[in-house]
Order: C-alpha cells, then structure tokens, then sequence
C-alpha cells in the first residue's frame, strides 16, 4: 500500500488522547464503577493510554480490560483458515459498570458490534460507550462514537492506519491507498 497522507503525529495523538480522557471525565461522574476495555490489539493500547490519561487527571486508579473479538465476528471464514485467537483479559465482573470500549479506528461498525456481543457474554453493564481515535465514516451499522479523537472523511478505496509505539515502534496515523 502506498501512503498518502500522514494525519496524526505522536504528539496530536496525545493530545487527542487527553482531551478523550477529560470528556469521559465529564460525562461520567461515578468514577468508581468506570472501566475501559480495549479491543485488541490497537484499541487496547488505546485504553491504557486513556486510563493513564484518566488516573492523571483524576488521581484515581480505573479497571482495564482488553478484549478479543476474534470468536465473535461475522467474517471469520473469510479472514482466514485457522483465526488466531488471543485471550481476553477481563479480570473482574463488568455487571453494573459503565464501560469505555476503546478502539483505533471506526470504520464500517461492525467491529463494534462484534464487541458488544463478546461484552454481554460477561456480564450485564449499566452501559456501554465508544471511544475511538480515529473515526472514518462510511458506517454499515448504526453505530456512533461518544469520543472520538480525529473524524477522518476518507475515501472507500482508502486504508486508515493507526501506528501505535507499543505494536509499532511510533505514534501515527496515516492513510494509504489500496
């Protein structure tokens, strides 16, 4: 693929992180039944990123899950013979919680769904809201972000890639064309 367009630098990407952090704050005043689960991979990442960001501002300590939604999608057979699935780490009961689902990036929806399925087979939440770093469009399910950190309008024939330091060695986003 070749790269078209860098967006986000690391320092935009921690800017956008921050100001995620400081909106979940506003939003959600019961601090002490917030959790943030991360989709794995990216969106993991991302979710320590904004539980760091969280425990910053707020002195306080948040759980943090991280979930794989491998088992639970909708085109497992297309993407590949043997999926590799990695392990969930939700070590404590989500009933009653409010959960941040963190993800990179917000594409057609149907990632989101996958995840909400995998979260219900935990428990039962008081609710369930969305933060991603980057949200491109061209949704096929109704499904919305509550934190978004850049709205990205691009193209179908274009690929957003979140470059994380932790999966990738910097702190990108960029977009490629197919």
């Amino acid at each position: 693929m070749k790269e078209k367009a860098k967006i986000l630098d690391k320092e935009t990407i921690q800017k956008a992180v921050q100001r995620m952090a400081h909106e979940i704050l506003e939003r959600n005043k019961d601090k002490k039944n917030l959790v943030i689960i991360g989709i794995k991979y990216r969106g993991a990442f991302l979710a320590e990123r904004l539980v760091k960001a969280i425990e910053k501002i707020e002195k306080t300590k948040l759980l943090i899950g991280a979930l794989d939604i491998t088992l639970y999608r909708d085109d497992l057979t297309e993407v590949a013979e043997q999926p590799i699935v990695h392990a969930t780490e939700i070590g404590f009961d989500i009933s009653g919680k409010t959960i941040i689902l963190a993800d990179d990036v917000l594409y057609t929806g149907r990632t989101i769904r996958c995840a909400l399925d995998a979260l219900i087979d935990f428990g039962r939440p008081a609710k369930i809201q969305l933060a991603v770093l980057v949200d491109r469009g061209h949704r096929e399910l109704p499904i919305r972000a509550d934190y978004v950190g850049k709205n990205l309008p691009t193209a179908q024939a274009e690929v957003v890639e979140v470059r994380l330091e932790e999966s990738d060695g910097k702190d990108e986003v960029v977009i490629c064309e197919k």
